[in-house]
């Protein structure tokens, strides 16, 4: 097993241009030198995460008052190591009112700067320093104006989807993948609602009642997590235990109404983790399940251990069930794909959905419903479009400003499977088996990088496969797929018309985890992009 830490991040700083108008509440700062924000240089949020220290822990509070009209108060304490001496501490955190800051105990000063928020401590943290920040905040679970946020409303409550740049709409933190951390998560909330967090509960999952109609929930994580798979749900639950392979706890929290409804897709997790398994190798957290909420988001998101869905996906007749299993199975995936095995930057993001997106393709193929090469040939097809809209698979396009949902494009499920396709045909189904346990397994609890996948690959096949990543992963055209020289990908539609020969569908809105391209197919529909099922935005 690899260290629990990440690989160190490169210290870039990143001027903002713009940012969203923040509600802190700020004191005034005794440096004369004018706070400013600043970023770790990620290209397609280059505003994000912040440089000079390494979180190590984070231990988040939330008070939830039973509705969603108000923020909740909210404690967030950071324990980080400092990489070199800081003259200040910035925080990602850009929708709430902060109230107090201590660092090492000691009251600090703060203002704002963009979205970060500017620590100036008294005493100054040297290199290698462990410090400890305390920020007393609220939390608000009504949206920003104009952009996406974290907090996801539900019929009775509250669940959470970070991802991609949404966590610092939460709390307070160092906002970008490359800096996982341990969490301990704590909620009081009413009696009558039940809260769940990510990993294992303290004891029985809930503390002695704060208040006579109060009761305060504990979760702890045993591994590091990156701040978009943080899921934090509130709501009136029922949470449904069973034991998964080699007794891994199992852990479905569903809306109490639902329980018996929903138990038969409930009971399918422990197979589809032993599949996983018997493709990847051992499942890399101390536990699993799903969290299906009364919400209508368009996405479903592989939060760590508790991977979020919609109610609707499980309830709607239409939808057959074969695909609701290939939702599942994506998500699960992305717990080796995405959550144990972390993208450095949001440009490596390919590694997380073409993976996930392969495995949910090859259970379509092996429960005998779609073979994966029928897939890849309509992807392939699409490809080049693809490639048109939304940049090459791992030179994506940069999103709009605030749209954080912007960047999950068809280039980067369907259009990432088909590298790794190619990649199996280039250098055969053994080979390519074995990268795919490796890769798991070298980078277990850590972070990587396309650079690393491509060196993995060349080291296994014994050869360099530079070229080959370069063309498949950086063209702007689809490569020739290696064992198919018939197959043909459609030329981009022309400025303000469609692809020549082509109908024109309109495609969905960019989404997450929503899984439009085979609903779509399933009506009847051209071939559209993977992972939005339009149905409700």
């Amino acid at each position: 097993m690899l260290s629990h830490r990440p690989r160190r991040r490169a210290v870039r700083g990143a001027l903002l241009a713009s940012a969203v108008s923040v509600c802190l509440v700020a004191a005034a700062a005794p440096d004369p030198t004018p706070a400013a924000p600043l970023g770790v240089g990620d290209h397609l949020f280059p505003e994000l995460g912040n440089p000079g220290y390494d979180v190590l822990s984070y231990d988040l509070h939330f008070t939830y008052p039973g509705s969603n009209t108000r923020p909740m108060e909210a404690v967030t304490a950071i324990e980080a190591r400092t990489t070199h001496r800081l003259e200040r501490l910035n925080l990602d955190f850009a929708h709430g009112k902060v109230s107090s800051v201590t660092v090492d105990g000691a009251k600090a000063a703060f203002t704002t700067a963009g979205e970060d928020l500017v620590i100036t401590p008294r005493a100054l943290p040297e290199a290698g320093d462990t410090t400890r920040i305390v920020v007393r905040h609220t939390s608000d679970p009504r949206p920003p104006k104009g952009r996406d946020h974290g907090w996801v409303v539900t019929k009775d409550g509250l669940a959470m989807a970070n991802q991609a740049d949404a966590a610092h709409l939460v709390f307070p933190c160092n906002d970008h993948p490359s800096d996982k951390a341990l969490y301990t998560i704590r909620v009081t909330a009413p009696t009558a609602l039940t809260a769940v967090a990510n990993g294992l509960p303290e004891k029985d999952g809930r503390s002695a009642a704060r208040a006579a109609r109060t009761r305060t929930w504990t979760y702890r994580s045993r591994h590091p997590m990156a701040t978009e798979l943080v899921q934090v749900s509130v709501g009136r639950s029922a949470v449904v235990t069973r034991k998964g392979p080699h007794g891994l706890p199992l852990r479905d929290v569903v809306p109490a109404a639902d329980r018996k409804k929903l138990e038969p897709w409930l009971a399918k997790t422990p197979g589809q983790i032993g599949w996983m398994e018997g493709k990847v190798g051992p499942y890399p957290f101390e536990t699993y399940g799903i969290l299906i909420a009364d919400t209508a988001t368009g996405f479903e998101l592989e939060t760590q251990t508790l991977s979020l869905f919609e109610r609707f996906l499980f309830t709607e007749p239409a939808i057959p069930a074969w695909l609701v299993e290939s939702v599942m199975v994506h998500e699960l995936a992305h717990q080796w794909f995405g959550d144990s095995v972390t993208p450095a930057t949001w440009s490596d993001v390919w590694l997380n959905e073409g993976h996930a997106t392969w495995y949910e393709a090859l259970h379509a193929e092996e429960t005998g419903h779609r073979t994966l090469e029928e897939r890849m040939k309509a992807a392939y097809a699409s490809s080049d479009k693809w490639r048109a809209a939304g940049g090459p698979p791992a030179a994506p396009k940069v999103p709009r400003k605030g749209q954080k949902i912007g960047i999950f494009r068809p280039v980067i499920y369907d259009g990432a499977a088909l590298v790794l396709y190619a990649l199996r045909q280039e250098i055969g189904r053994h080979a390519f088996e074995q990268v795919e346990r490796a890769w798991v397994h070298r980078h277990r609890d850590g972070t990587a990088t396309t650079a690393d996948f491509v060196g993995l690959a060349s080291e296994i096949a014994g050869r360099d496969l530079g070229g080959f990543f370069r063309a498949w992963l950086h063209g702007t055209r689809t490569p020739p797929m290696p064992g198919h020289p018939d197959w043909r990908s459609n030329a981009p539609a022309a400025e303000g018309g469609p692809a020549a020969g082509r109908t024109a569908v309109p495609a969905p809105e960019p989404g997450r985890h929503g899984h439009a391209h085979m609903w779509h197919e399933y009506m009847g529909h051209d071939h559209m992009g993977h992972d939005h099922m339009d149905h409700g935005r």
